[in-house]
């Protein structure tokens, strides 16, 4: 299986059926016994409670996983996961009775035998059943989903968009193909041609694409070590579905879907447990930062509306993961309708390259310069991390104006979600050449880590004491 997108379903699930095992085990034996009778009958049964919930719940996720409850399918029916997780109930009952029978504990009620097992398989239905309509309700809003170009359309490309996307819990969505020589031509899709394999590049700047699944005969080696090469600058996913024995590249991951082997060369940042934790970081960060700072918030909020005329948070259109658009919120540093002066004052930009940064704007308020200096503009940022559309730590979100004008190399920064400080908010913040920026950026990307986050975190309280703001 793609192990970036189905490690974190797995674990959900794994999860899942560990905490529903060790719930419906106290909850059966409660409704059985009561409160207090079930606490003086775990007493007398098991020396340590605790440790004996955790192996039972342990043991039913072991039990799953043997039964292959936990490889994705493509074809996933209701009755055959019902048959399996029947198949696994008996298995690991006859193991419980096994356990309890070698431990010699005393008598166990057989009642709650007969009702424990059962609820333990509804439960574990329940949850895959709950989890793919979660999934598939939030995916139908865009949220969690990923977008896949292939190149090539031919049957074999066709065929692989169908498999792709026949598993849902990979959030996957093929956005079309681009033809890539006569075999293409005549070959039903059920998804659009965006054109030729010369308009690889529009695509890839034109769309958001996540991901791009080269599917072209062998014979092409040469344009698939292109292609490959173009998608390594600018930091997109590569999959290649082929046999072993076709390896066009000498780099990358071998992984399969459904046992069709897929070639996978990850640019940027793929250790999943790091980066599940990341998010959680964000989530967690955040959305305590914006409880603590909300008596900060009203005080900013009322400095700015005091001090000029115009509303208090400022909104703009950036760039995040890929080319996505958000609305990036700060409190306001410049009188209303600063926008509209920017064209007037360009040929005093201080960056050399596609930014704009002048030190005395003189478009910025009395506040706004000290909101600039300290930060604190960028608080009402948190919602944007909170609802996943930056992280705390990540590259400066660009502008789309800037994003148009970039070089092919500088666009790999885009492959991380932008974010409220990073390497560049803590080392060159005054720095005039954007190249150097983007250097910066990839630099993070390259070297990045869950540690490494916390100590640019860390490194950046000090950064908004002293000051060092633009």
């Amino acid at each position: 299986m793609i192990r970036r997108h189905a490690v974190i379903f797995r674990a959900v699930l794994m999860l899942a059926d560990a905490g529903l095992a060790a719930t419906v085990a106290v909850a059966v034996s409660v409704a059985r016994f009561g409160r207090q009778s079930f606490a003086d009958q775990l007493a007398a049964t098991v020396r340590n409670p605790e440790l004996a919930l955790v192996a039972f719940a342990v043991g039913w996720v072991a039990v799953l996983w043997a039964h292959g409850l936990y490889r994705q399918r493509a074809r996933w029916t209701l009755r055959g996961q019902a048959l399996d997780i029947a198949q696994a109930t008996l298995i690991f009952a006859l193991g419980t009775l096994a356990v309890l029978f070698w431990l010699k504990l005393p008598d166990v009620s057989r009642l709650l035998l007969i009702v424990l097992f059962p609820t333990l398989a509804v439960a574990a239905l329940a949850t895959r059943i709950a989890l793919r309509l979660f999934l598939r309700v939030l995916r139908s809003r865009g949220r969690y989903t990923r977008f896949m170009l292939v190149v090539g359309a031919s049957p074999r490309a066709r065929a692989f968009a169908e498999l792709v996307e026949a598993h849902h819990e990979l959030g996957l969505v093929v956005v079309g193909h681009l033809q890539a020589g006569t075999e293409d031509d005549g070959v039903p899709l059920r998804r659009p041609v965006l054109g030729q394999l010369e308009a690889l590049e529009y695509v890839l700047h034109s769309r958001i694409i996540d991901e791009v699944a080269i599917c072209l005969p062998l014979s092409a080696s040469e344009e698939i070590d292109a292609i490959a090469r173009l998608c390594e600058e600018e930091g997109r996913i590569v999959r290649i579905p082929v046999a072993v024995s076709e390896r066009t590249v000498s780099r990358g991951l071998l992984e399969e879907v459904d046992g069709v082997p897929v070639y996978s060369l990850v640019n940027g940042p793929d250790r999943t447990v790091a980066l599940m934790a990341k998010r959680l970081l964000d989530v967690a960060g955040s959305a305590a930062l914006l409880v603590l700072l909300s008596p900060v918030f009203v005080v900013l909020a009322a400095l700015v509306k005091l001090d000029s005329p115009g509303p208090v948070h400022f909104r703009q259109e950036r760039v995040g993961l890929h080319g996505r658009l958000f609305r990036v919120v700060k409190f306001r540093t410049m009188r209303d309708g600063a926008e509209e002066e920017l064209e007037e004052l360009l040929h005093h930009n201080e960056v050399n390259g596609h930014a704009f940064k002048m030190t005395n704007d003189p478009r910025t308020t009395r506040v706004g310069r000290w909101l600039r200096r300290t930060s604190l503009d960028e608080l009402p940022q948190l919602w944007n991390v909170l609802r996943g559309q930056m992280s705390l730590v990540g590259p400066r979100p660009p502008l789309p104006g800037e994003v148009a004008n970039y070089d092919v190399w500088h666009r790999r920064r885009l492959s991380m979600k932008p974010g409220m400080t990073g390497l560049w908010q803590i080392r060159g913040r005054r720095e005039p050449e954007f190249d150097r920026w983007v250097e910066t950026d990839l630099e993070y990307i390259d070297s990045w880590s869950f540690w490494l986050d916390l100590k640019i975190l860390a490194r950046t309280v000090p950064a908004v004491i002293n000051g060092e703001g633009r």
